[in-house]
């Protein structure tokens, strides 16, 4: 395992207006999980994200105008490129994600088992588990993924997940906008990519409200199905112009 510890691993944080968690977020990392790179990608918060970053000196990244967190996602994608890392990780900056559970999100890639790692809170049923309409919303996705590619992945929302340096090279090129994990996870299988998931726990935010509200709910399951089905048929019709070649 040698080699695996001389990797460059980089944990991307997106933070958006997450002043009540940035710090203790970041900080848990670096005092658990110091041999890891981060970068926070404050997202054009308009709290004080920033200023907290600045003050306790983080290794940030300030995107001046509201990305999304697709965008936001993405500039971190562009850094981990552009500085060369193997595997970047995605963790969200709210506190849901526990960062005991990185070194199993990382196993399968340094195993070459998969591509794309994903951190699911439904293979064990422990821990944070969602609302009862949020879940409900996730098993619509995973039965649309499962339909649309044949890969059956339980958490399509978990913004918890690992990816090795070609999904590096693919998510900084092209990553969806709004909403992206479960178009993210069409879009790896489509590039033939190994996707895997692996237990984790995750917890309630520790601070601040939630930026999908009920109308919002709705919004993303209409947008999401149709950016899979779009994301499908768009690939689709790559592979036969290739094979037609």
């Amino acid at each position: 395992m040698m080699e695996d510890r001389k990797k460059k691993i980089l944990v991307i944080i997106p933070a958006y207006n997450e002043a009540e968690n940035i710090v203790h977020v970041v900080s848990h990392m670096m005092e658990t999980a110091p041999q890891y790179d981060y970068l926070v990608v404050n997202d054009g918060s308009t709290d004080n994200t920033l200023e907290l970053c600045k003050r306790e000196k983080f290794h940030y990244l300030d995107l001046p105008i509201n990305m999304g967190i697709g965008g936001a996602v993405q500039a971190g994608y562009i850094y981990a490129y552009k500085n060369d890392y193997d595997i970047a990780v995605q963790m969200d900056g709210d506190g849901q994600h526990d960062i005991a559970y990185l070194d199993q999100l990382l196993q399968p890639l340094f195993k070459k088992e998969a591509d794309v790692v994903i951190g699911s809170r439904f293979l064990e049923k422990e821990g944070f588990q969602s609302s009862a309409s949020r879940r409900m919303g996730i098993n619509i996705l995973s039965l649309l993924i499962r339909l649309t590619t044949g890969k059956r992945i339980m958490d399509v929302t978990s913004g918890y997940r690992a990816v090795n340096r070609m999904f590096i090279d693919i998510y900084s090129k092209d990553y969806p906008t709004d909403y992206p994990e479960p178009e993210a996870i069409v879009e790896a299988i489509m590039h033939l990519g190994v996707v895997k998931e692996v237990p984790v726990q995750m917890r309630a935010r520790e601070g601040g409200i939630s930026s999908i509200t009920f109308k919002k709910s709705i919004y993303y399951m209409i947008k999401v199905t149709l950016a899979i089905l779009v994301c499908r048929l768009s690939y689709g019709v790559r592979r036969g112009k290739r094979t037609q070649e």
